[in-house]
């Protein structure tokens, strides 16, 4: 059975999580043979800022799911995040090459690097140039203009840059495993490529990924990303607050704040024997949950209310403005999808609706097969959509590899016009 070897690294504030998969040629399914998820170390913000600890806890993550995949890798998805990254829109327009034919990829592919021809500064790359709709003429919401008559062919496209050092200064780092990038990914697009359906996509919707120290936010319009943005904040600003406001070690608030949150998802299950004894469960004792502290035990609404709830008010609200300041406020009917560790956090959900005034849920990633059991969840979203983005990539080349030989096959053949109708026929029905 032939089958292709991809392999995600996501480099996060809180974790380094890298899952090797296996593509099936034949059937294009993607199953997981090795996963590893180890803290991060030398990153802060989605940044490198110890490139020496970085590379120890990069080599680390990548070798532990090496192992256990029995596989070496040569090639890596790695995704890029952190407040540096911006976006804008942007249009190309070119003549189709033979006016008087169908439009072919070479026309794409002009359009497309005519919309990357924008003026930014040096210290700037773009990272993804991603075509929202084409218009061919005067028709536009194109979304595959190949195959298409026409004279004229624009393109509007959503361009990501991001800063050129330290989209350097983290290739350094994955350098040092001994693989080679296969290319870069925003985060953001990443986790939307696991959690999103393609309805959510087409009728408007806001992916906001939580992570440890950023939260990455990413608005599709009629099923393409037009907006993106990352805010310096995340879920270790809850851990630092609960840190300051119990007097406990960052290790301990971190300890607390899981176990809070698998509480409120143990909650949701319809258990009516504890209902009874309110005021008890108000207590945390925090020598149970492996807290050795001064303070015995806590109140659950003292934390959850007054200290964890304000922060991801403030969240929220930060995203509320990102969401205004884009200018598609009210476009996107099917709400958000919270993802990412953050996404767990006790009350996520419930302060999102409140602060939003929008339709919420969590996004838990799907659409993969193999070892999935202990990664479906909103904590690997950004890994997994890594392996998801580039097994929807090889779906495309492998039915194009197929497309291109058969043609060859078939031009080599003598035929007369009957037979070359048929043949043309045969052609329009493959994809």
């Amino acid at each position: 059975m032939a089958s292709k070897i991809i392999a995600g690294l996501d480099i996060g504030s809180s974790k380094i999580g890298t899952i090797i998969a296996q593509f099936n040629l034949e059937d294009a399914k993607t199953s997981i043979i090795g996963v590893s998820s180890t803290p991060s170390a030398g990153i802060r913000k989605g940044q490198v800022v110890n490139i020496e600890e970085a590379t120890t806890a990069i080599i680390s993550s990548v070798e532990a799911a090496e192992r256990m995949a029995g596989y070496s890798v040569s090639k890596l998805l790695v995704s890029v995040g952190g407040a540096h990254i911006a976006s804008q829109n942007s249009k190309g327009v070119v003549a189709v090459a033979e006016p008087e034919g169908e439009i072919g990829p070479e026309d794409v592919r002009r359009v497309i690097e005519a919309a990357r021809a924008i003026s930014l500064p040096s210290s700037r790359e773009i990272i993804h140039c991603l075509p929202r709709y084409f218009t061919v003429d005067s028709q536009d919401g194109v979304k595959d203009p190949l195959g298409m008559n026409g004279i004229r062919l624009e393109v509007e496209t959503h361009i990501i840059s991001g800063s050129s050092t330290s989209i350097k200064n983290l290739s350094r780092c994955v350098s040092e495993v001994g693989a080679d990038i296969d290319s870069m990914v925003f985060s953001g697009i990443a986790s939307a490529q696991a959690v999103l359906t393609e309805t959510e996509k087409e009728l408007g919707v806001v992916l906001v990924d939580v992570g440890g120290g950023t939260t990455s936010l990413v608005i599709y319009i009629e099923g393409a990303p037009s907006y993106t943005s990352v805010l310096p904040i995340g879920a270790k600003n809850v851990t630092n607050d609960l840190a300051i406001g119990l007097r406990l070690s960052l290790e301990n608030a971190e300890k607390l704040k899981i176990a809070l949150s698998d509480k409120s998802i143990e909650k949701t299950l319809p258990d009516q024997s504890e209902k009874k004894e309110e005021k008890s469960n108000d207590e945390l004792d925090l020598a149970s949950l492996g807290i050795n502290e001064d303070t015995k035990t806590v109140s659950r609404k003292t934390i959850t209310e007054g200290i964890i709830k304000p922060r991801l008010n403030e969240i929220f609200t930060m995203v509320g403005l990102e969401i205004k300041k884009s200018g598609f406020a009210g476009m996107t009917p099917s709400g958000i999808v919270l993802t990412g560790g953050g996404a767990l956090t006790v009350g996520a959900v419930d302060s999102c609706k409140r602060t939003l005034s929008m339709p919420v849920r969590i996004g838990i990633p799907t659409g993969l097969t193999g070892l999935v059991e202990d990664v479906l969840s909103p904590v690997f979203a950004t890994v997994l959509g890594l392996i998801l983005y580039r097994s929807s990539i090889q779906k495309t080349e492998t039915t194009k590899v197929s497309l291109i030989n058969f043609e060859r096959i078939t031009d080599k053949i003598p035929i007369g016009g009957l037979a070359h109708k048929a043949i043309d026929f045969i052609k329009s029905l493959l994809p």
